[in-house]
């Protein structure tokens, strides 16, 4: 069983790499703008006006400007709605980069992803700890009566709301504990997590996503693959800092550390 599991770990791991270095992965981000910081609309290194309007951003470029929309040259206006595929199917791009449409608490930014961006170029991998079945424990989740928002930072240092479903409560190493978690549209949980290994060993946060749990709100907490934030690797990312109570005591020696 655990020489499954390993086996299974180092896959996951594998895919992992692959994913995070791929065209459009995380390391291609290389510019966040919200456009309330650009009062005239233009964006540096961008071309092309763009200015929020209600639910919608407007974008308003000529032909020579070299912006394409769904794929085609573009030129005029357009109204653009938030993009929540893929990064490739990005409805506006300009040659191989892609302008990604996002919004976050009202406020709009466009998002630059470029497969040449100098992160990409230069990653060498992740520094992961191989599998070890002492950091994988059954959990049980427990919903809370009403979803909960709570204010925590983020990476790019402004706070916004962090929606929190329930708690996942697990022992590890020989302690009872407990994560603040998100559930995600697939049923399967996220919690933003830190121990005691954060900022000394590892990075000063990670990811960790429990699969959906059971009627009876049972999962498996499985700290192997604990995942760094998208943040690790672009600083254009806004990931959400732990909330209260998400600061474990112990050291978590398990899963993705940082970059080599």
């Amino acid at each position: 069983m655990t020489t499954d599991a390993s086996d299974a770990w180092k896959q996951w791991h594998e895919h992992r790499v692959e994913t995070v270095s791929a065209p459009y992965g995380p390391l291609a981000l290389s510019g966040t703008y919200w456009l309330e910081d650009y009062p005239d609309g233009r964006i540096p290194d961008i071309p092309g006006t763009w200015a929020a309007d209600g639910d919608t951003v407007v974008l308003t470029a000529a032909e020579a400007d070299g912006l394409t929309v769904d794929g085609q040259p573009f030129s005029g206006q357009v109204r653009l709605v938030a993009d929540t595929g893929a990064v490739d199917a990005a409805r506006v791009a300009l040659g191989e980069r892609r302008l990604v449409v996002l919004v976050r608490e009202g406020i709009w930014g466009i998002r630059d992803f470029n497969p040449a961006a100098a992160a990409r170029r230069a990653f060498r991998g992740i520094e992961a700890t191989a599998y070890d079945p002492r950091w994988s424990v059954p959990g049980r989740f427990t919903a809370y009566e009403e979803s909960r928002t709570v204010r925590v930072r983020n990476a790019d240092g402004r706070e916004r709301g962090l929606g929190l479903a329930g708690e996942l409560a697990f022992t590890l190493d020989g302690q009872e504990l407990t994560l603040q978690v998100a559930v995600r549209q697939d049923g399967s949980l996220w919690a933003v997590f830190a121990d005691a290994t954060s900022g000394d060993g590892s990075i000063r946060f990670r990811f960790l996503y429990p699969g959906a749990p059971d009627a009876e709100g049972r999962t498996i907490v499985d700290f192997n693959r604990a995942l760094l934030p998208p943040c690790a690797f672009a600083d254009h990312f806004i990931c959400p800092f732990p909330p209260p109570g998400n600061t474990l005591g112990l050291a978590i020696p398990a899963g993705e550390r940082t970059l080599l």
